[in-house]
Parts: structure tokens; sequence; C-alpha cells
């Protein structure tokens, strides 16, 4: 036999050459797929910040394979967190340091999908927004039982209670309005052409506004919940998808989430005009303001959490960048403790909240 023969017999086939490479690529797909998975399914604990203490996670009694939760609502020693996939509605009793060890858990069900929970100020009485039902729940929330439902527009999404008019207010994005209800009688009273998407509120008590973030023109909006009309409506300067918004009430600023190009726009109430900017973690959702610590969170789809400085002469800056959970979209602060929860999504998983401590 010539060595050219022989040689060519030794070498591996040209199809042998392909299933190897084929069964490469295909282990390396199944490495990363079981990695993502992984990375969905677990949530790990958060990765270290300078201005935050991770206190633990408050587990919720969800037995579905999907747990997308939505808004998260404080009142008192409660918080309120709402299932976006399933409608669930969890009412978080609280120790009275409101960390997650001792917390109680009790669930309402419902259909899908529920956003926004606006309390009383009593307390006695929640309203729950749902968006695919397209109603408004009134429950009890000693027992979590169901008292009434209010049919609204199209996509129920945020809600708020006003004390000075004693409305509750309800945004519905699909409908491209807002709709008013009375409480004492638990009906609607009027709505109010939006003319645009809205997403998330706030309430400036002092100055009887309540402003709305317009996300599909990127616009803010000033309404009177009196004269139940908009006073006021003005462009967010750099700011692509207006999401979540919080208010520094005391300096006249609006602290807004903008979800396509992950920026944290400050506008300025008195001057209508964007003032600041300041980049935060991507697709951001909630946005919460601590008063006292003069400190912005904002987290969104990419589970990381912002915590931005509110210093002198309008200088902000980003303190921490807290790697959470994919999904962890929704927050809010305790004035009070300063505690700060967070809402994860979960796959395979039971749902939870976050809890963390503010450090100086």
């Amino acid at each position: 036999m010539s060595e050219d023969r022989r040689h060519n017999e030794s070498r591996p086939s040209k199809w042998k050459i392909i299933r190897r490479t084929l069964l490469g690529v295909l282990l390396v797909l199944l490495v990363v797929i079981i990695t993502v998975a992984l990375w969905i399914t677990l949530p790990g604990t958060p990765s270290h910040a300078t201005t935050l203490r991770f206190d633990g996670y408050i587990l919720l009694p969800s037995q579905k394979f999907l747990s997308v939760l939505d808004y998260v609502t404080l009142h008192d020693n409660q918080v309120y967190v709402t299932g976006e996939s399933n409608g669930d509605v969890y009412k978080i009793t609280l120790p009275s340091d409101g960390a997650p060890a001792g917390a109680t858990v009790a669930t309402m069900a419902g259909p899908p999908a529920a956003h926004g929970v606006a309390l009383l100020p009593s307390g006695e009485l929640a309203f729950v927004s749902r968006s695919e039902a397209n109603s408004v729940d009134v429950f009890d929330t000693a027992d979590l039982h169901v008292v009434d439902k209010i049919p609204v527009a199209d996509d129920a999404d945020g809600i708020l209670y006003d004390p000075d008019s004693d409305l509750f207010y309800v945004a519905s994005g699909d409908a491209h309005v807002a709709t008013l209800i009375n409480p004492k009688g638990r009906r609607v009273v009027a709505t109010i052409p939006l003319g645009a998407k809205p997403e998330f509120q706030a309430l400036d008590p002092e100055a009887h506004l309540l402003y709305q973030n317009l996300q599909d023109i990127n616009a803010v909006a000033a309404i009177d919940l009196h004269t139940r009309q908009i006073t006021g409506q003005w462009p967010l300067e750099g700011c692509d998808a207006p999401t979540g918004m919080a208010l520094d009430q005391a300096k006249q600023r609006l602290f807004i989430g903008c979800n396509h190009n992950s920026q944290l726009v400050v506008f300025d109430i008195n001057a209508h005009r964007v003032i600041g900017s300041v980049p935060i973690g991507k697709n951001p959702d909630s946005v919460a303001f601590d008063p006292t610590l003069n400190r912005i969170y904002t987290t969104g789809k990419s589970g990381i959490m912002t915590v931005v400085g509110d210093g002198d002469k309008d200088t902000y800056r980003v303190l921490d960048a807290v790697n959470l959970h994919y999904g962890a979209h929704t927050l809010a602060v305790d004035p009070k403790t300063h505690k700060v929860y967070v809402a994860y999504a979960a796959v395979a998983v039971k749902p939870r909240v976050a809890v963390f401590s503010s450090q100086p």
C-alpha cells in the first residue's frame, strides 16, 4: 500500500468532521440555554451596594409557572403587590421594623391582569385596576373579599386616590383616557380624554394637580381633578417612552424613567422643561423618591436597580447600580423606614419581594 493511501485512510472523513462540528455547536447551545434558563429562573443575592443593604426576600404563595408582578403599593405596615400575569393581589403585613423576617402574606385571586392598587386613607377599602377585565375591583383589606366591581375604559392600569377631590383616578392605556371614580357611591363620575397612552402618574396635593406621563408622544400632562381637564402639556426632551414617575414636591421636580433610551430625566414643573438626565439601567419601568435621603430609585425589565443622588443646585449622579434579577421591574420606598421593596418576576419558582435597608 502506498504511503499516500495509508495517509488518506488515517484522516477522518469529511462527514465525521461535520458531525463533530455539529455536536460541538449543539453542546455550546445547550450550555447557553441551561445558563440562560438558570439566570431567568433562580434569583440570587443582589450585587453589593454602598447605599443599600439586602435584608432578604418575602416569598409569595403563587402556584403558577409564570408570575409577572406589577405595582408595589405601601400603606402603613402593609405592602400590596399585584400579579400582572395571574391576577392575584398579595397583601404583605410587615413587622414594625419593616424587615422581611416575620412578614405574613395573604392572597386575593382574580382575573388577569392586575395592576395598580390605591387605598382610602382609612385603609379599610382598596381599589385595584384590571386591564383585561376593564374594571376596578373594590376589596375589603381585612379579609380581601371583593365588595364591588366598577367598569372602566379599556386597559385600566395606573390608579391613585386624591384626598383633595375625594376621587380615584384610573389611567387606561389603550383607551387614552382617565376615569374618575367617586368612592362613596363607587361609581364613575367623569372621563378625561388624554390624547395619548398614559403610563405612571404622580399627585401634587399642594398644587392640586396630577401629572401624567404620555408614553407614545414623550410628554407629560398636568391635570386638574376639580375641573377635570388637562391644564398643560409639555414635551420631555431626551426621553423616549416615559414610564415611571416620582415627585419631589419641595423642589417641584418630576423624576421620569425613559424606557427606550434608559435615562432618568428631571423635569422642572415651574419652568415646564427637562433640566437634566442621568443614564440608568436598561428598560426602566418604576421610579420612587425618598425625600429625606434625597435619593431616587429606578428599576426595570433588565433587573438593574439604579440609585441616583439628588444634590444641590439640580446635580444628579448615580450612586449605585445593583444587579437584581431579570424582570424585577417595579419598586416602592417607605419614606419612614427608608426601606426599598422590589417585586421580582418568577419562572418555575415562587415570586418574591426583595427588601433593602438604606445605608448612609
